[in-house]
């Protein structure tokens, strides 16, 4: 199946391109290169553009006019730059959205993977979640995804287009042949922070520790990239069964179904690195929350997907991506 990957230069869509090659599929990648890099699009079609720009998209389709499917991984996703610049992330994650879906719509394009964010629920007491659990983003980030998902919902209803959106949790890792992994020079999620502590020999900022959590820091389902990428694997090759009958449009969670409080991925952090990082208790974030992990059994249910890959694997998959890093990155040498 070709595939046209938005974002396929990322962290995330890059590892979704390789699962596919693995598996006999063509992605064909769209990336404004923004954040993405274009070192991941090696051996793939490469179209570098806005996703906003109909004349990128319409030359894609004319020269891939087989691609069956469209996977939507483009987006700004750092929670405290969203509280600041509320504006730019509505603009690049709605707005240029609703652009994109009309200009795939123009195309055929029947068939939509759009990589949404468990950020957008409420939690219940005990943290847990499913895809019915109350929606109320905490941030414009989070927001950006939920509206997004409303609006493909819509558009589901209205025009030929068939939606699944993929709601991932904390996705941590690597492509685990070391292909692509975390690719940006100041990462702002967790782990990426841990590991420039650990290399600076300086403490981690646990950003709040009086959540109503068992250790009072934040709780998060940490799920490995390679299981994302091959939830979204099986998602294409069963998108028709799945979306059958009446059915337009629905969410998938992509969790472990693993609460790990911050505090405990530190711990696991320490145990894989060997030298341990200390932490400093800090203030929360602006935008931040408790966090979440999933009870739901709908991945496995509709797509015959399960997690694979534990924390453990995870951390090590990502020391094992920055020894790697600057090798397939120079120019981010001495810059982590």
């Amino acid at each position: 199946m070709k595939t046209l990957i938005a974002g396929g230069a990322g962290f995330i869509g890059s590892t979704i391109a390789s699962c596919l090659v693995d598996a006999g599929h063509e992605p064909v990648i769209l990336d404004n290169l923004v954040t993405g890099r274009r070192e991941f699009c090696a051996g793939k079609p490469f179209y570098e553009g806005d996703i906003a720009d109909r004349t990128v998209l319409d030359r894609i389709f004319a020269e891939h006019p087989d691609i069956a499917a469209v996977v939507h991984c483009a987006a700004l996703i750092v929670v405290p730059e969203s509280v600041r610049h509320p504006i730019h992330y509505y603009r690049e994650n709605v707005a240029k959205t609703l652009e994109f879906v009309d200009h795939l719509v123009a195309n055929g394009v029947t068939r939509l993977l759009f990589s949404s964010s468990a950020s957008i629920y409420r939690p219940n007491g005990d943290f847990t979640v499913d895809e019915d659990s109350a929606i109320a983003g905490m941030s414009p980030y989070a927001r950006t995804k939920q509206i997004v998902e409303e609006m493909l919902a819509d558009i589901a209803v209205a025009t030929p287009m068939r939606v699944l959106s993929l709601r991932y949790f904390n996705p941590i890792g690597a492509d685990p042949k070391m292909r692509t992994g975390l690719q940006v020079p100041s990462p702002s999620h967790a782990l990426g922070k841990l590991i420039e502590a650990h290399r600076a020999g300086r403490p981690f900022p646990v950003t709040g520790v009086d959540y109503p959590t068992r250790d009072g820091s934040g709780i998060r389902d940490y799920v490995h990239v390679w299981d994302l990428a091959d939830a979204h694997l099986r998602a294409l090759e069963t998108f028709d069964t799945v979306l059958a009958g009446e059915s337009r449009s629905t969410a998938i969670n992509l969790g472990t179904g693993t609460g790990t409080t911050v505090l405990e991925f530190v711990e696991a952090f320490n145990r894989v690195a060997g030298t341990p990082v200390a932490v400093l208790p800090s203030p929360r974030r602006p935008g931040d929350q408790a966090g979440a992990y999933t009870r739901s059994h709908r991945a496995a249910r509709l797509l015959g997907w399960r997690a694979e890959h534990s924390v453990t694997d995870g951390i090590r998959d990502t020391l094992a991506w920055f020894e790697r890093r600057d090798e397939i990155l120079p120019d981010l040498a001495g810059r982590r």
